[in-house]
């Protein structure tokens, strides 16, 4: 059976500044400027259509002092595609950058790992260093989408279309997962926060906010294994995306990058 190929695309609409030491547990030798780019993914074929997270508002960038570009569903209607379009979305984890606009999508069905609604609702959010990255709000609204059964819970790796696979990488997170998408240039994985920078999987370096150590590792060799070469791992949070790959129309440049295109710097 013939699997079916994906446009796969990185849709930028927040940034911050900030430095190497914040990226890397142990800090960096080589201190400098490293800022942090907020993306949310859209995967798109002949009869799917698939949003992977939803990133969050004016009102968190605000909070969180972070730069604000556009509404994640502004940003994806100048790709052509309204959130009332969407019927599922892969939620890779909690985190308030990642779940900030749910209700955003109507029609949606959410796909999430058991592990982290039960960590994102569990005794590990009575310790600040666990649950500062979490919003109330934003996990209270999924509970409630779970009520009305909007929710599809996954234990462990899963396939939610022909060539659209879950990947249940933890580390970051109890119920950190990954995306992995068959394109027209092989399987491509959206890592999300399971590496939030290149360096991060290409040197074996955890990222400091970290759930546990020995399942980010893990999870590096995980995304690997799992992409067509290491040039097929789509980082979380890196602003090196955004140069490595093309826009899909000049009006596009630096809102939204094609990923299941060759790189740049590549042939």
């Amino acid at each position: 059976m013939r699997i079916p190929e994906y446009e796969v695309y990185a849709v930028k609409f927040a940034q911050r500044e900030a430095r190497r030491v914040d990226h890397f547990i142990g800090g960096d030798p080589h201190d400098g400027p490293m800022p942090t780019a907020y993306y949310v993914w859209l995967i798109r074929g002949e009869n799917e259509v698939i949003l992977v997270d939803t990133g969050f508002d004016a009102a968190i960038a605000a909070k969180r002092n972070r730069k604000f570009l556009y509404a994640p569903r502004q940003a994806l209607g100048r790709l052509g595609v309204t959130t009332e379009a969407i019927p599922q979305v892969v939620v890779t984890h909690l985190h308030n950058d990642h779940v900030g606009t749910l209700r955003d999508f109507p029609k949606a069905r959410f796909h999430v790992q058991d592990d982290e609604i039960a960590f994102a609702t569990g005794r590990h959010m009575a310790q600040e260093f666990f649950s500062r990255p979490y919003e109330v709000e934003q996990v209270v609204d999924m509970v409630r989408l779970v009520f009305e059964r909007r929710v599809r819970f996954h234990r462990g790796d899963s396939e939610i279309a022909p060539g659209v696979q879950l990947l249940h990488v933890g580390g970051h997170t109890a119920g950190m997962q990954a995306v992995r998408v068959h394109t027209r240039r092989g399987w491509v994985v959206v890592a999300s926060d399971s590496s939030h920078y290149y360096e991060n999987f290409e040197r074996r370096r955890c990222y400091p906010l970290v759930h546990r150590p020995d399942r980010m590792l893990e999870g590096y060799e995980a995304l690997l294994n799992a992409a067509e070469s290491p040039e097929h791992v789509i980082p979380g949070h890196d602003p090196l995306v955004m140069q490595r790959y093309a826009s899909p129309s000049p009006d596009l440049e630096g809102v939204a990058v094609r990923l299941d295109a060759a790189p740049k710097n590549l042939k």
